[in-house]
């Protein structure tokens, strides 16, 4: 296939797989536990009458639809429909806080947002005072859902009011009209320098590292994925969902986090694409029935056809991966960020080293600058950040993307992670979480001085905590508390009770995966005459975590996986 063959736009890019596979089996969902299917023609026809659905409601090329829903043949409709009526998707994970789903509502500058069920309806009408007038609400799913006072449109009733030369009319232009410069989505970053920023990435960004990725990851036509990790993040919307499209291979959809192994054991998939949550789970649950070392009792647990694993949004321990090796399982870990569309390296089967994120994938550059920072070129490069050209400026210098990582790149060009961007924490679910905006929260209640959050590439966050002396101890007279040390009085289990509720209250107002779920009451504060702050009075995290890494580690004690079948 010669480059002017390929695909230059997601919708160029689906008509070609439905015009090639058509009849045949596309996508799997979960309905009253168990599986339907629907085929490529009939998905087609969905995301026509969705299109032009849309267009009737005044949707123009380049306005904003925000969607926020969890997975469903719906939220993939919606996708390619709003690229077929040529506008900007804006989804919104479903994890968000009220607060936050309305900043990203208001900052999109959307008319019209698209939601899953009635738990997104009551979100929704928590945060619906913060939001403009005029909104659009449009239930993409069976069954009643209200937003406080405002009309709900439903997408079926939409969709039945289009007529066929409607639904035609709207892809065809869209197969003229549209180009690889064309805005494709906007995607907001978890904000870990102050408010969330909106990534936008173009047609072109997504097309180009689809095609790479597939010719990366080696994914075949006849592959059977199952996939679990949200659409509303790009890895998920990018290496799963646009790369099912370009193949023509089947997806389905899991039923939930916890179904994920029954799900794999009844389908019988042939590829999966997570996050390094997921598969130290596998591991650990092998580990604790004792059948880890079986030969085939990873296969058997996933089914017994896979032949290869993808990880990415956060390290791996190089252990979970040389198991997976020693069950016959190749696990791939790649490397990327959102404003790379994501991929920027991987390892292959044909190119492979444990411990690295493999090698640039083809059609992009990665250099390391004098600082060590990894730079990236290529067409998958994001077009900028949403009304912010300053920091677009500051990240994108002479053509190269700035990561704000570290790293090196080898002899036989494996690129190794050395650090991670400046204060970021990514959890082993691969979420990209601010330490600063939860210690912020936590400081400014009067009993907590000082916070420094911890949870890089575990399942969820912890902290160390650092009591106001003052307040903690009018809280022990207060109390009638009898204690006779600092040790004590921070180890008593009602100031634990206290401090619990504390933290409750001060994140009650983010997502559930930026809860601090372990604390560790600290004796003593960091100052610059212990080494914990600069001069400055920033944290010196490093020294923190080595100074700490006893207490730390018990808020991380091995537990039980939990798998449902």
């Amino acid at each position: 296939m010669t480059h002017q063959d390929l695909p230059q736009t997601i919708i160029s890019m689906f008509h070609r797989r439905v015009r090639e596979s058509g009849p045949a089996r596309a996508l799997h969902y979960p309905v009253s536990e168990q599986f339907e299917s629907i085929t490529w023609d009939t998905l087609a026809q969905q995301v026509r009458r969705m299109a032009a659905a849309l267009q009737e409601l005044g949707v123009r090329p380049g306005d904003r639809v925000v969607q926020l829903s969890e997975n469903s043949p719906e939220w993939i409709v919606c996708d390619l429909a709003i690229q077929m009526a040529r506008a900007v998707h804006v989804p919104l994970h479903a994890s968000l806080s009220a607060e936050q789903i309305a900043y990203q509502v208001v900052d999109s500058e959307a008319n019209i947002v698209l939601f899953g069920d009635r738990q997104q309806a009551a979100l929704l009408s928590t945060a619906v005072h913060q939001l403009p007038t005029g909104l659009t609400f449009v239930a993409c799913q069976p069954g009643k859902s209200r937003i406080r006072r405002n009309t709900v449109l439903r997408m079926a009733d939409l969709m039945a009011g289009v007529t066929d030369q409607a639904a035609t009319a709207i892809e065809q232009q869209a197969l003229e009209l549209a180009t690889a410069d064309d805005l494709a989505s906007i995607l907001y970053t978890s904000g870990t320098t102050g408010d969330p920023k909106g990534v936008m990435l173009t047609q072109r960004n997504f097309v180009s590292n689809t095609l790479s990725s597939i010719q990366s990851f080696d994914l075949r036509p006849d592959d059977f994925r199952l996939c679990f990790l949200p659409f509303s993040h790009v890895f998920a919307r990018t290496c799963e969902l646009y790369s099912w499209i370009a193949m023509g291979s089947e997806l389905a959809l899991a039923e939930c986090r916890e179904k994920i192994v029954r799900n794999c054991q009844e389908l019988k998939p042939t590829a999966l694409i997570g996050v390094p949550f997921f598969y130290n789970r596998l591991y650990q649950h092998l580990m604790r029935k004792g059948t880890a070392v079986h030969s085939g009792s990873l296969q058997r647990l996933l089914g017994g056809r896979i032949r290869g694993c993808l990880s990415g949004g956060a390290p791996i321990g190089d252990q979970v991966v040389k198991y997976f090796e020693t069950q016959g399982i190749p696990l791939l870990q790649g490397y990327g960020m959102t404003e790379a569309s994501p991929v920027i390296s991987t390892c292959t089967d044909a190119a492979y080293k444990i411990g690295t994120v493999g090698k640039p994938i083809p059609g992009v550059k990665v250099k390391i600058a004098d600082d060590g920072e990894i730079l990236a070129q290529g067409p998958n490069i994001m077009a900028g950040y949403w009304k912010r050209p300053e920091d677009t400026a500051r990240v994108i210098r002479d053509g190269w993307l700035h990561t704000g990582d570290r790293g090196q790149i080898d002899e036989e060009g494996y690129l190794t992670i050395t650090g991670r961007a400046k204060e970021i924490l990514v959890t082993s679910g691969g979420k990209n979480i601010s330490p600063t905006t939860i210690e912020i929260l936590l400081t400014e209640d009067p009993m907590i001085i000082q916070a420094m959050v911890v949870g890089e590439g575990r399942d969820y966050l912890s902290a160390l905590i650092v009591p106001d002396p003052d307040a903690l101890k009018a809280e022990i007279k207060a109390r009638g508390i009898w204690v006779f040390s600092k040790a004590g009085a921070v180890s008593h289990p009602l100031i634990r009770e206290l401090y619990q509720q504390t933290i409750a209250q001060r994140l009650k107002r983010v997502s559930y995966y930026e809860q601090v779920r372990r604390f560790h009451i600290c004796d003593q504060g960091f100052t610059p005459e212990n080494g914990l702050l600069t001069p400055t009075l920033k944290l010196r995290r490093d020294l923190i975590r080595q100074r700490y890494a006893t207490e730390i580690s018990t808020m991380y004690p091995d537990s039980g996986v939990g798998f449902a079948g």
